[in-house]
């Protein structure tokens, strides 16, 4: 355990919590809505610092992450607990639990991390992954301040749910963000995830002007958020808020947890898939078994520059630079 950033003490010892945008007030004895974060007799304490639930080397394409360092090996590293209440979410033995509920986890010290990372000569860097690192903030922090001392990548793999003073004192430590934009539309959002849309897209600008390196992915749930048209207005805004070169992750659903909507149709991803390659450069389809929307290529003279099939990934178009052997166009920042 530590104690929290981000919250301040009122009346009768309760504590706002600063960190997201729940804003939540938490009397003493009480957790927030994230179910980690304890008001200690008017201190906010982060019962999970340094409490693993999972740790394992994986694709860097698994994040997702397509254009960042592509066919590299990442060290991710995940805990338990999330500020969001998904009822759709492929992870809620971890992300639903507080510390009192999930009895498999292992205390893991920050340098510990990087020793564990630094043991894979090939691994690039460390994730933050699995549930949603935000409500493990200090922990992720102090890995990520250990990691960047050592040449170690930092990737949050995040809901975005993070309000913007704990965002911009952690960007400076990340390298890459992967995002999950759950859908365009506030009704979404509060009924099936127990949050709000605006402060995630807020972030994603918040995000994108830091320069960091920034991929969206979209989970294409039937009957939930699978409207044409909600869609387009989600790519247009990407389009026009991110630009137009944002990579975009398509992903098919499968029911999980308590959302018993029937499997996404790959007729519908390939439409959708449609729709954003019309707008935004790089499109990619998710958890599909088809070799569409899985190759990265030039968006000036369409030039195959990355080849892909599951998780194997071969840079077939590309100079040292990330820049197109045929015509010369910078394709990736990060190679």
């Amino acid at each position: 355990m530590k104690e929290s950033l981000f919250y301040s003490v009122g009346k009768e010892n309760r504590v706002h919590c600063t960190l997201c945008p729940h804003h939540c007030v938490i009397k003493p004895g009480k957790r927030g809505i994230c179910r980690v974060r304890k008001n200690d007799a008017g201190k906010l304490i982060s019962e999970n610092y340094s409490r693993v639930s999972s740790v394992g080397f994986d694709p860097i394409e698994k994040k997702p992450l397509y254009h960042f360092h592509p066919g590299q090996i990442i060290f991710s590293v995940g805990s338990i607990g999330c500020n969001l209440h998904c009822q759709f979410c492929q992870n809620w033995e971890i992300s639903q639990s507080s510390c009192d509920d999930f009895e498999y986890m292992t205390t893991i010290a920050p340098d510990k991390i990087i020793e564990m990372a630094s043991d894979r000569p090939d691994n690039i860097g460390i994730a933050y992954t699995y549930n949603e690192p935000a409500v493990w903030y200090e922990y992720m922090m102090d890995i990520a301040n250990l990691a960047g001392d050592t040449g170690l990548k930092n990737v949050m793999v995040s809901n975005g749910f993070i309000n913007p003073e704990p965002l911009q004192k952690l960007i400076p430590f990340m390298d890459a963000f992967s995002i999950d934009l759950k859908a365009f539309t506030e009704q979404f959002y509060l009924q099936l995830t127990n949050s709000r849309l605006q402060p995630i897209l807020d972030a994603l600008k918040q995000i994108r002007k830091s320069g960091k390196h920034l991929e969206i992915t979209n989970l294409v749930i039937t009957n939930q958020n699978d409207n044409p048209d909600d869609f387009e207005a989600m790519v247009d805004w990407i389009a026009n808020e991110l630009g137009e070169e944002t990579v975009l992750h398509i992903s098919r659903y499968y029911p999980t947890y308590k959302l018993n909507d029937p499997t996404t149709p790959e007729k519908t991803l390939n439409h959708f898939y449609e729709i954003a390659s019309r707008r935004l450069d790089h499109v990619f389809l998710g958890n599909l078994r088809s070799n569409r929307g899985q190759d990265t290529t030039c968006p000036q003279c369409k030039t195959i520059a990355i080849l892909r099939s599951g998780y194997t990934t071969r840079i077939v178009g590309l100079d040292e630079q990330g820049n197109c052997k045929n015509c010369g166009n910078n394709v990736i920042k990060f190679i």
